[in-house]
């Protein structure tokens, strides 16, 4: 499902998932809502992002589904990488033709009846009996579907228990949070198990937010920024895995028809900030942490 702005604007529970909430405590060890919670499922996206789930703007849904998008208007989300929300094998890597609406759809088994769906994809990235660990990318965003069901991209997530649809659908939980029904807006902490204690954003500096990300496997996440008041966009590479160890990283930014930027070294935590001015010019931008890397095309032309 695509929000409009003004529902994004409206969505009063804005919430990081760094921070408890009323639904995490006083639970009791045999509940329904601990045997989830032990599953340590994370946000479906690459560390950092942030993503708006809704479970009541589709007439699809039939339980604890959430459509995810971050953009505001059709299609915005296309590409974007989707990554596991917890360890397992995947079960089901194919595209459902006229069988559901799913469309093209990754199922993971995580494990005592434990599973997650990933549909609608634009591209699948893993294969049937594939162990996957949490934050690997499994695919893309997209807007696959049955013949002749036209829907614009987004991320459709469940996860469900045993059999018995629509009643194994369970409420969806990340970093130990229950997801806020209807809808929330959520910050992804699946960074690779131990958190990075340094924010993209932190690092480039005041004013900047990220219009872009990349996941390089479970080794860590490239970032790109933008800073609308100086028009200065901005490239960090954050590590997820060997934190507080010296290891080789790097991050670059080229603006077209410039010379490419690079920041390159055995860093503990990030490389970066790789800045450079590209009001309405296309840029191209990557990073490397070890042997992982990502190379963007030019793209983002007007930002």
């Amino acid at each position: 499902m695509r929000f409009s702005g003004a529902m994004v604007a409206g969505i009063a529970l804005f919430v990081s998932l760094g921070t408890a909430s009323a639904a995490s405590a006083d639970r009791e060890a045999g509940s329904e809502q601990a045997r989830i919670l032990a599953t340590n499922f994370q946000l479906p996206f690459p560390c950092g992002q942030s993503w708006t789930g809704n479970s009541d703007q589709s007439s699809a849904h039939r339980s604890y589904e959430i459509d995810f998008n971050r953009g505001d208007s059709a299609n915005a989300d296309l590409g974007d990488t989707v990554v596991a929300a917890a360890a397992g094998t995947v079960s089901i890597s194919a595209h459902q033709g006229s069988t559901n609406g799913f469309g093209n759809l990754v199922k993971i088994d995580h494990g005592s009846g434990w599973t997650t769906y990933y549909a609608h994809l634009d591209a699948r990235s893993v294969s049937v009996g594939q162990s996957v660990s949490q934050g690997q990318q499994i695919g893309t965003v997209g807007r696959t579907s049955r013949p002749g069901n036209n829907i614009s991209a987004h991320l459709h997530y469940e996860v469900r228990q045993g059999s018995g649809y629509p009643g194994n659908i369970r409420q969806a939980v990340f970093n130990g949070t229950t997801f806020g029904y209807p809808n929330q807006t959520l910050t992804s902490r699946n960074c690779g198990g131990a958190s990075n204690p340094y924010t993209p954003a932190e690092v480039c500096g005041s004013g900047y937010s990220v219009i872009d990300s990349a996941a390089l496997g479970s080794a860590g996440t490239v970032h790109l920024l933008y800073n609308t008041a100086n028009g200065r966009n901005c490239v960090v590479t954050m590590k997820q895995t060997s934190l507080g160890q010296a290891t080789a990283t790097s991050a670059y930014l080229e603006v077209q028809g410039g010379t490419r930027q690079t920041d390159a070294g055995d860093y503990s935590y990030y490389a970066g900030p790789v800045t450079a001015a590209a009001p309405g010019t296309c840029v191209k931008w990557g990073g490397k942490v070890g042997a992982a890397a990502y190379d963007s095309p030019f793209e983002h032309c007007g930002s």
